[in-house]
């Protein structure tokens, strides 16, 4: 097994990976320096992660927060079993989860806060500014019928790149039940996007 203290083992295959690495082994070793300069880094990518859950800045700030507190404990204890980033996002998430579960209304819970650019990415949509903010919509409104473990499977795979092994390291499941989730999503989704498009087209009407 490898730790945050080793030499990166994948650095020239990922050299961003790589970098993490030797920023992590340094934090493991007390190095404020190095864990501010993570914190920069990270700050900007979990903030767009978390703003999937929350509309609210304070709250994600919070996590990051909490987040960071985290690897700055813990970075001794990383093994390199997955990449930095999939590592920090798992930590994210469950602390989001947790802040959620603490102090958000139900509804909140179900919420898929996807902006336009990556909705529009996923969806594969065209140049047409009404069809683009049509089909955003029905997707949108598509996710936000999946049950919340589902909808951030989805995301993570298609909106953020996730392979099933760094989702399994971010929800903290084995491999199988990530690619049980996507196949449930994708069945589900099949069955309610045509009613919402009809819904859709009948309230424009």
């Amino acid at each position: 097994m490898t730790s945050a203290t080793d030499t990166p083992r994948d650095s020239i295959g990922d050299p961003a990976n790589g970098a993490d690495l030797a920023c992590l082994g340094r934090v493991a070793g007390g190095d404020r320096s190095a864990f501010e300069q993570l914190y920069r880094r990270y700050h900007p990518r979990l903030s767009r992660f978390l703003r999937r859950f929350t509309a609210r800045s304070d709250l994600a700030d919070e996590v990051i927060n909490d987040t960071m507190w985290i690897v700055w404990r813990k970075s001794a204890e990383f093994r390199g079993e997955s990449k930095v980033s999939t590592w920090i996002t798992g930590i994210a998430y469950r602390c989001m989860l947790k802040a959620l579960r603490g102090t958000a209304p139900a509804e909140e819970l179900g919420e898929s806060l996807l902006d336009a650019p990556q909705l529009e990415q996923w969806a594969g949509a065209q140049h047409d500014a009404a069809p683009d903010r049509e089909l955003r919509n029905w997707v949108a409104c598509g996710l936000r019928t999946l049950p919340e473990d589902q909808r951030v499977t989805l995301e993570l795979a298609y909106l953020l790149g996730y392979s099933c092994e760094e989702i399994a390291s971010v929800m903290d499941c084995a491999v199988g039940t990530v690619k049980a989730r996507m196949f449930h999503a994708r069945v589900r989704l099949r069955s309610v996007m045509p009613a919402l498009g009809e819904s859709q087209r009948s309230a424009e009407g």
